[in-house]
């Protein structure tokens, strides 16, 4: 018997609309060299384009992100990059240097919510990194992140992981 899927809150629109804001800016953040307060004041400020998808036109997600958490994620995933990245780097395959740009976004997210954001269950991070991945990263990018946000829950949260498993 299949399990029906039921559609997701307004709550849980709003969260991962703020996602996708926070993936879009510290892509941004990092091809740019802009600063984060200047990536978020450009997102702020976007004029509507009705030559844009829906989920392609940032006004039209800001219009139902949670905009306090996609400030809280786009300021604290750029406070805390080194930390981050140091929690990453080991359960990669390659250099932190040679990951996708999309996907070391959605990795430094997902490490993030991992570490600071302990009211979000493990596996709703995991979910969103891959959710994020299938929408803005390479074509099997989705499987990589699965696997090091999984590898990164372990450590950082083995005690809900295992409980979880059990």
């Amino acid at each position: 018997m299949s399990r029906e899927q039921k559609a997701p809150s307004r709550a849980q629109q709003s969260r991962r609309a703020a996602r996708e804001l926070a993936v879009q800016g510290l892509y941004q953040w990092q091809m740019t060299g802009k600063s984060i307060t200047a990536v978020e004041a450009e997102f702020r400020s976007q004029l509507p384009d009705d030559d844009l998808e829906n989920h392609e036109n940032w006004l039209k997600v800001m219009e139902i992100a949670d905009l306090a958490l996609f400030h809280e994620l786009l300021h604290n995933v750029a406070r805390y990059r080194a930390d981050l990245d140091a929690s990453i780097a080991p359960l990669l395959d390659r250099r932190l240097e040679d990951i996708d740009p999309i996907e070391l976004a959605i990795l430094r997210l997902g490490s993030y919510e991992l570490s600071h954001r302990l009211e979000v269950p493990y596996r709703a991070v995991i979910n969103e990194g891959v959710e994020l991945a299938k929408s803005f990263g390479a074509t099997d990018g989705h499987k990589y992140i699965n696997s090091i946000l999984d590898k990164l829950a372990s450590r950082l949260r083995s005690a809900e992981v295992s409980a979880r498993r059990r």
